[in-house]
């Protein structure tokens, strides 16, 4: 039996909040790069990513919310799609969103937008 969008959903979020921020850190740094991490979490040098991976420091609360958001995401796409594709989604400018991307959504803080069209995406719309 294929599993629902909603089941997808929900490990999605279960995977985001079970990890600590080093291994959100990690993760992304992983799967969307150290750049792309940082212009996420909102930070200017993206060398500090690495910093929060390692566990050397830890992000304000801001850019911790948008790399939990972002992690969620990651896992919600990576469910059907290879990493390559999860990646272009992220910067790719996304009919969802009024043709915006979605790390500059996510960036801005507009979390319910970008899992919104997170979801449409692997719905097939």
């Amino acid at each position: 039996m294929p599993v629902t969008n909603k089941e997808k959903i929900a490990r999605a979020h279960e995977q985001a909040v079970s990890f600590n921020i080093a291994d959100t850190a990690r993760f992304l740094q992983d799967v969307l790069g150290q750049r792309l991490t940082a212009y996420i979490a909102n930070i200017k040098d993206s060398r500090t990513v690495g910093t929060w991976a390692s566990g050397q420091n830890k992000p304000r609360q801001d850019a911790e919310d948008r790399l939990r958001h972002a992690q969620m995401i990651v896992h919600l796409l990576q469910g059907d799609e290879s990493v390559h594709v999860v990646r272009a989604w992220f910067v790719g400018l996304n009919p969802q969103l009024n043709d915006e991307a979605p790390a500059d959504v996510i960036r801005e803080g507009r979390f319910k937008e970008a899992l919104t069209a997170a979801r449409a995406f692997i719905a097939g719309g």
